[in-house]
């Protein structure tokens, strides 16, 4: 096992080790080489650094000859938040689509699916599942990322996603604690406030951590929210309240603690990103997620000399960086050890997330309509990105209905005139209008509106949090927005 750290004093290294960076490149930067001989334990591993499959495996391969017990993290949630397979969609549905079906063996079964891939690439850290209780509809930035809004459901498919991943030898990293799901801001933007009663946070938004840990989770990431019950001051990232004395000493959690990006505005913006990295260590965070911006040589090494800089001031604790250190390399050593004794590709289920991603389909018919045999005209409407998902990966339904309905055509359409537009551009052909989210944005059910007023016969699918009422002549929800779940809406749609 490579882990050589020659020329690097002790407090340097554990500066280091708990910084799980991103870098820019589909290769091993020579930097991300220099640094993981110095100390450096983890890499983080987004959208930009992937192409396919095998060029992954051949990065993973490149980093672990430089150092054999390294972290290579990922946010593979699946569905719509998906990095391996951003360019084309993701081949398994997303948590809330698991969560409508309600079958814990399923979703044990798509994570352990997800973990043989992962496995496979050489990644061995996953920020998933989320553990969120979707309790705020209008939430801007969990929504289909979480399994549901009813806490039991959410905590016995979470424990399931736990076990499923973890059995392939990739740690599970549940997230956002204390609970991401009751907020109406973004935390890529600022900070949100959660303000419950002390016994709603513990039978609503903690449950579902209580069935992580029970069930094993390696890591718990931290949320950039407030809770002024638990700590008026600090968001949770940064509270050694509920870091330490909630997680750790309350809920009994001994893995890991990883911070959510640094970078992320909340903290960033609020704090700045060195000191808010010491923050976090001091309250209690292990390891500290950078990079989902581009991650630099020079933002790592600022970083470390933060922390190296706040212990020696005495506003760090030594031993607290050392302890922190210390649970990455354990984790580290807990892959390793899996990884040597495991056989990725056995059992494995390739055809998992089309299958729950058809069970998932709910189709609700409102008024007598004719099969469609014939091409359509899908019509798209598109809303702002949630940051966490981005703009990259494709969605929608029409790609698979050109493809089951020959000559059938697709476009995209937002703002206040969209359902007209879509309209003028349909020119007399039945329309499939597809959305996301009608519920949180006006313009989309006004857009909904006009169609339906002009043409009955208009199927909607709706590929967000099916919050609204169904409407059309046929309502398709699939939860979510993963290639699968086009793939099953296409087919239901041409079932009729």
């Amino acid at each position: 096992m490579t882990t050589t750290t020659t020329g690097t004093d002790t407090l340097t290294r554990d500066a280091l080790a708990v910084l799980q960076p991103g870098f820019a490149g589909t290769t091993a930067p020579d930097w991300v080489r220099r640094r993981l001989g110095e100390g450096l334990a983890s890499v983080a591993l987004f959208g930009r650094n992937v192409v396919d499959a095998e060029q992954v495996t051949a990065l993973t391969a490149a980093l672990r000859a430089e150092r054999d017990d390294l972290l290579v993290a990922i946010d593979e949630e699946s569905g719509d938040v998906t990095r391996l397979e951003v360019r084309t969609g993701s081949s398994f549905p997303g948590s809330h689509a698991l969560g409508a079906v309600d079958d814990v063996e399923l979703t044990r079964d798509v994570a352990a699916e997800l973990g043989r891939r992962l496995a496979a690439c050489g990644v061995n850290l996953n920020w998933a599942p989320s553990a969120d209780v979707n309790a705020n509809p209008d939430n801007p930035v969990i929504g289909v990322r979480s399994f549901g809004a009813d806490t039991g459901l959410v905590a016995r498919h979470t424990a399931a996603y736990v076990e499923g991943l973890q059995s392939t030898g990739v740690a599970a990293c549940t997230k956002h604690f204390p609970g991401h799901g009751d907020t109406s801001v973004d935390s890529h933007h600022a900070i949100p406030h959660i303000d419950l009663d002390i016994t709603t946070l513990h039978e609503r938004e903690l449950q579902p951590f209580r069935a992580a840990i029970a069930a094993g989770t390696r890591a718990v990431m931290s949320a950039h929210i407030r809770v002024p019950v638990l700590d008026p001051d600090r968001p949770a990232t940064l509270s050694g309240r509920i870091l330490t004395d909630l997680l750790r000493g309350e809920l009994g959690y001994e893995g890991l603690i990883v911070t959510d990006g640094m970078e992320m505005q909340a903290i960033s913006g609020t704090y700045g990103l060195e000191h808010g990295v010491v923050l976090a260590i001091a309250a209690g965070a292990d390891a500290i997620c950078v990079g989902g911006g581009l991650c630099d040589e020079d933002t790592v090494l600022s970083l470390r000399n933060a922390l190296v800089g706040a212990v020696r001031s005495g506003e760090l604790a030594e031993e607290r960086l050392a302890d922190a250190a210390a649970r990455v390399r354990a984790l580290a050593d807990w892959t390793s050890r899996v990884r040597q004794s495991a056989a990725p590709s056995a059992g494995a289920r390739p055809e998992i997330g089309l299958t729950a991603a058809r069970r998932a389909v709910t189709v609700t018919r409102t008024r007598p309509t004719a099969p469609i045999s014939a091409p359509v005209y899908v019509a798209t409407f598109i809303p702002a990105a949630n940051i966490a998902v981005g703009d990259e990966t494709p969605w929608g339904v029409g790609v698979e209905l050109e493809r089951l309905l020959p000559g059938s055509v697709s476009g995209r359409f937002s703002g206040p005139d969209a359902g007209a537009e879509a309209l003028r551009a349909a020119d007399g052909r039945r329309v499939v209008a597809v959305v996301r989210d009608e519920h949180r944005h006006p313009w989309m059910r006004t857009a909904l509106d006009t169609l339906l007023g002009a043409a009955p016969d208009t199927v909607v699918v709706e590929m967000g949090v099916p919050q609204s009422p169904p409407r059309g002549a046929l309502h398709i929800a699939t939860y979510g927005a993963a290639r699968v779940c086009g793939i099953a809406a296409a087919e239901a749609i041409v079932a009729g």
